[in-house]
């Protein structure tokens, strides 16, 4: 078992919120020079295979990220071996996620914006029944919990 942090992010289907946290995690980990395994899944199994939604896509390019090349997957109990922390994007997938978690599992989870401070216990809210503006606020509450959960892990 490798000592290399892995971080997992997860939202409902892997479309929207947990690629969007993948790829700022991604950025804020290239920013502060440090390696890291990041990658992101779905709690359910309908976008498996597909790219991310086109408004999340949208709004990662207008940041300067390309996501189309990510696909969709579903969160598998092997990823609570293979991640050290497993990132939950709202409540109903932390509970999902720790029903899943087999026991003595080496994976910490935890919600996105705990590791932002006066944001504990908040959710990312899901964007994808909404307009364009709310993928932004996705992205703003995704870079604020990537840099977080970056600081946290790498105590800078």
């Amino acid at each position: 078992m490798s000592s290399q942090i892995a971080v997992l992010f997860v939202c409902t289907g892997n479309i929207c919120r947990s690629p969007l946290a993948e790829a700022a995690f991604r950025e804020e980990i290239m920013r502060l020079g440090v390696l890291a395994q990041v990658d992101s899944a779905g709690i359910g199994a309908w976008h498996i295979g597909d790219p991310p939604d086109r408004r999340a896509q949208a709004v990662a390019r207008r940041h300067g990220i390309e996501i189309g090349d990510y696909r969709a997957r579903q969160v598998e109990k092997t990823d609570f071996e293979h991640f050290t922390h497993v990132i939950a994007l709202d409540n109903s997938h932390l509970r999902a996620l720790r029903r899943l978690s087999p026991e003595g599992s080496r994976a910490q989870t935890s919600l996105l914006l705990d590791h932002v401070p006066g944001r504990a216990g908040q959710d990312v809210e899901d964007p994808y029944y909404g307009s364009d503006a709310g993928f932004d606020q996705t992205w703003r509450d995704v870079v604020e919990g990537a840099a977080g959960l970056a600081r946290g892990l790498w105590r800078r």
